[in-house]
């Protein structure tokens, strides 16, 4: 979810708003859609006055429910303001990696390609290149909101042609989540924050002296997680050293990192000292679901590197969980010596984009527009745990005191980290899952799987385009 702009955060409502500069802008318009109905996904053109159905292609799991709702109760609107239209929603219940899978297989052919596509921004531009996202600077040149959005927001669904291809709808960051309770029993402070690498790991092993039948720590750190291993797991260990992923200056990626072999001698460490759950939890494609819905609640976990829309699934759902704020602590991740900035963060979103192969592009923009007004926008936000898209729902006072945890995660915002805006980051994140499987299976040393992971890159983008790091 990634390419936002860093801004400071205070925690007044106006101060919100300048967040939304780094924060993602959705709007609204309902009145661009054709009254008439006139558009067909059967091959009419639009204006015909034919049937039109809208296919919405999205992520759905047990723990991500919330863009089903708000898209469901936009379907029934919708649908009764336009008569002839009908949208229909898929629902694909998949992690990460499987979802991208499918979305580019049904992507393959015209016939099972979708007029709106939930689209992470880190796919935009190999999506975009790829030629399943169509480019919308003609609609939203014609729509009134776009303006709401910051310029850098607006980036977020840019590809490699500067074309506009998605709408964002909100952004995260990511933190420690630590279970007071059971940190009571082990003698560790209700507020606590550790200051360096070291202290995370002193507190997973107090954790597990004292309560040996609770998992101490949880970090992604394989395959089946998928991104989540990449950008929660590896990179919110990575951009604490004082080494990144990639110099954007020069635009090459950084090969022979000491923060690259750092982070995975950490990931062998935890798994090596039992702090972490076990091999096969650990290779659970559905950790990330257990995590939220099972593990923390049920204080079997004691401390969690995760993202800011978690307690979205503990205020609402099948996995409501009344008593979450007085339990969980939260805490910034910290850098990897206490060095400046003293702690970082990850950030990331997800965008409503219309498919290249749609018949009907103008009512599958309208759908997004008409989905991602103030109300949609703010119902998004705030239930899916999001910092603020819109500038007019990042200043709404219900939106500042709806989740206590919100002035929490927006504070780590000044010291947040993205994802290279490049088409091959895709292939890189991979072989970052590679890497972090293979140290804590025990199949390579930090050292082979860092001179692994050098190759590999080398090999995806070419001599020319990776530099040793400093």
């Amino acid at each position: 979810h990634p390419y936002v702009q860093r801004s400071t955060m205070r925690t007044s409502a106006r101060a919100l708003v300048a967040v939304s500069a780094l924060a993602l802008v959705l709007a609204a318009c309902s009145s661009g859609t054709d009254s008439d109905g006139g558009e067909t996904t059967s091959g009419s053109s639009e204006g015909s006055g034919e049937a039109t159905t809208i296919k919405v292609a999205y992520q759905k799991t047990d723990s991500f429910f919330q863009l089903h709702d708000l898209l469901a109760e936009k379907k029934t609107a919708f649908e009764a303001a336009n008569p002839g239209v009908t949208i229909e929603l898929v629902p694909i219940a998949a992690q990460e990696t499987d979802y991208f899978t499918k979305l580019a297989l049904m992507n393959g052919s015209a016939d099972t390609a979708p007029d709106v596509i939930y689209e992470d921004t880190f796919q935009v531009r190999p999506d975009a290149a790829a030629e399943f996202l169509l480019p919308l600077d003609d609609y939203l040149a014609e729509w009134e909101d776009w303006e709401q959005f910051p310029e850098g927001i607006r980036e977020a669904g840019k590809g490699d042609d500067g074309s506009i291809y998605g709408v964002s709808m909100g952004t995260d960051t990511r933190g420690i989540y630590f279970n007071k309770e059971i940190f009571a029993q082990a003698g560790l402070p209700e507020d606590w924050q550790p200051e360096s690498w070291d202290d995370l790991l002193e507190a997973a092993r107090a954790v597990k002296e004292a309560v040996p039948d609770v998992i101490p720590l949880n970090i992604y750190s394989s395959k089946a997680q998928g991104e989540a291993a990449s950008m929660q797991g590896f990179q919110m260990l990575l951009y604490g050293t004082d080494d990144t992923l990639y110099d954007a200056e020069e635009g090459k990626w950084i090969v022979g990192s000491k923060g690259f072999e750092d982070t995975l001698t950490f990931l062998k460490t935890m798994h090596d000292e039992g702090l972490a759950p076990s091999l096969e939890d650990s290779l659970d494609t559905n950790l990330p679901n257990r995590v939220s819905g099972e593990l923390l609640p049920e204080g079997k976990l004691a401390i969690a590197v995760d993202g800011s829309w978690v307690p979205g699934g503990w205020m609402a759902g099948d996995n409501a969980w009344a008593e979450w704020e007085d339990v969980m602590g939260m805490a910034a991740m910290p850098t990897q010596n206490g060095q400046e900035p003293g702690s970082t963060s990850m950030s990331g979103g997800w965008l409503l984009s219309v498919g290249a192969k749609s018949k009907a592009p103008q009512t599958a923009f309208d759908f997004i527009a008409f989905t991602l007004d103030e109300e949609g926008s703010f119902k998004f936000a705030t239930e899916n745990s999001q910092i603020a898209a819109r500038e007019d729902v990042a200043a709404n006072p219900e939106y500042v005191s709806f989740n206590p945890s919100f002035e929490f995660f927006s504070s780590l915002v000044p010291n947040t980290n993205f994802r290279p805006a490049t088409p091959d980051y895709a292939q890189i994140s991979n072989n970052i899952q590679v890497a972090a499987e293979s140290v804590i299976t025990g199949q390579a040393t930090p050292e082979q799987a860092a001179a692994t992971y050098d190759e590999a890159v080398t090999r995806v983008v070419g001599d020319d385009k990776v530099k040793a790091a400093n």
